[in-house]
């Protein structure tokens, strides 16, 4: 294994913008690592092994030329398959888009581009982001780096594998109800979720439109809030984009790794308690909060009422929305085409298609939604969840009166068995069920490592105020600078 892919982005930055590496060398190093584990990690779903070193030497030759760069330049990244890049295939993990190569860069991923980093590939996940362990991708499971018999979380678990397996420095995810944080905690890694609209949502294959986030994965702190930095701000081509300066997260992680949270007001929610949580877990939690009480931090218990509704609310409007977002998916404009012989009706072609293109935990969120958007359902089901929602939105609010931030584990368990809960939706949905509230709400949310349980990583969350994204950085920090970073097993 090569020392680079050791560090950490930041180290790598600058050893790149002093001339003591190449990006190539840092670059290739990687892809000779992707090459020598990614077989049974399958955290990736295409490398771009042309286009990866094509844009390393690009950086290189701006360093010999003078040009000044940015902290990131030359760090190599991998995206998840659900952000649009350009002439690189971009599936979603589903077969009703196989091959489909985009002609145009996400916003996110231009930004990427613009600061000089090179995209390795596109990783595995979820089909178009719905699941908790990787495990609903139409090309296969993705494994854990600490346990391949065990999930790397989802939906995003191939960009969270890909740094856990020393593929990959940094990563992009997506947070619909905890996609980024869920396999942070998972596989011991960093995954932060921006308030929504933070980031742009313009060329991300869309799941639900109200909840979706682009966000970065990291293995520490600092380099998520380096990535966060790159990616985030006002997008005109998102009518969700906050028009507003992106918060000094860089900043605040650097503050936070002082250890020093004096002043500061930590909530625990009473709601997270620990009820149907492993025990493990809770004992790594409580920890860890212990430890912040030592960094100088007051901790307060606070009531979120309404956090005990969060997951059912969450399965109305996500789905709802879903069913209305993948009807585009219909055999015609792009993507998979079945029945097409002449003899099927437009119709049949279309759910020819369907069928054979979408995956069963698709069809299952399309069926739901499509229910409850249904004449003489809707206020019943949709409208009722959008109720709730409001309610747990001023939960927020009222907790952050009294506080500044809130903490959770990130999930009720460490990563389970492979195939251990896709017989029962219900269990699979259970491993969101501390993240969603602040998708529903729109702030900002943070997994960072806190411990392990049984030798398997547990995720500390902390939850923020929407655009104070910085908070959330400098308590995770300052919880990295006491606790520390964990390491997989090796491969």
């Amino acid at each position: 294994m090569s020392d680079l892919i050791k560090l950490s982005a930041a180290a790598l930055g600058e050893k790149i913008a002093s001339g003591e590496v190449s990006a190539e060398e840092v670059t290739r190093a990687h892809l000779d690592r992707i090459a020598e584990v990614d077989g049974r990690v399958h955290a990736f779903l295409h490398v771009d092994t042309e286009g990866a070193v094509e844009a390393a030497r690009a950086v290189d030759a701006k360093r010999a030329a003078g040009e000044k760069l940015g902290p990131l330049a030359g760090v190599p990244i991998a995206i998840k398959d659900v952000i649009a890049t350009k002439g690189v295939p971009s599936t979603a993990a589903s077969k009703i888009l196989e091959g489909w190569r985009p002609p145009y860069d996400a916003t996110v991923m231009t930004r990427i581009r613009e600061a000089g980093m090179v995209m390795l590939g596109k990783t595995n996940m979820d089909e178009f982001a719905m699941g908790s362990s990787t495990e609903y991708s139409a090309y296969g499971p993705t494994y854990n780096p600490w346990d391949l018999t065990r999930i790397p979380g989802g939906s995003g678990g191939g960009s969270a594998a890909s740094l856990a397996a020393y593929e990959a420095p940094l990563a992009i995810g997506t947070d619909t109800g905890g996609s980024i944080r869920q396999p942070g905690a998972v596989t011991g890694t960093v995954g932060a979720k921006p308030t929504y609209g933070g980031t742009s949502r313009y060329g991300l294959i869309a799941f639900s439109s109200s909840l979706d986030t682009p966000g970065p994965c990291a293995r520490t702190v600092l380099d998520a809030a380096l990535l966060h930095e790159v990616i985030a701000g006002h997008d005109p081509r998102d009518s969700t984009s906050i028009p507003m300066p992106v918060p000094d997260v860089v900043a605040a992680a650097r503050q936070g790794a002082s250890g020093d949270l004096t002043g500061v007001r930590v909530g625990l929610v009473k709601e997270f308690s620990g009820e149907g949580a492993e025990p493990g877990v809770m004992a790594v939690f409580r920890d860890t909060v212990e430890a912040l009480t030592k960094l100088g931090a007051e901790v307060v218990e606070v009531s979120c009422p309404h956090f005990q509704y969060a997951l059912p609310a969450y399965y109305l409007i996500a789905p709802s929305e879903c069913s209305s977002n993948l009807a585009r998916f219909d055999g015609v404009r792009f993507g998979l085409r079945t029945g097409d012989d002449g003899r099927n009706s437009l119709e049949e072609v279309m759910s020819l298609t369907r069928e054979a293109g979408f995956g069963d935990e698709v069809k299952r969120r399309i069926i739901i939604g499509t229910y409850a958007l249904s004449s003489g359902y809707y206020d019943a089901y949709y409208g009722q969840a959008q109720k709730v929602r409001t309610l747990i939105t001023r939960d927020f609010t009222q907790a952050f009166e009294q506080v500044d931030v809130l903490v959770s584990p990130t999930t009720p368990f460490t990563a389970f068995e492979l195939g251990a809960r896709t017989a029962d939706p219900y269990q699979m949905y259970l491993a969101d069920l501390y993240t969603i509230p602040t998708n529903l709400y729109g702030g900002p949310g943070i997994s960072v490592p806190a411990g392990l349980s049984d030798g398997l990583p547990v995720g500390l969350q902390v939850m923020a105020p929407t655009m104070a994204d910085d908070r959330m950085y400098r308590i995770a920090a300052a919880v990295e600078s006491t606790v520390g970073t964990f390491t997989p097993p090796a491969l």
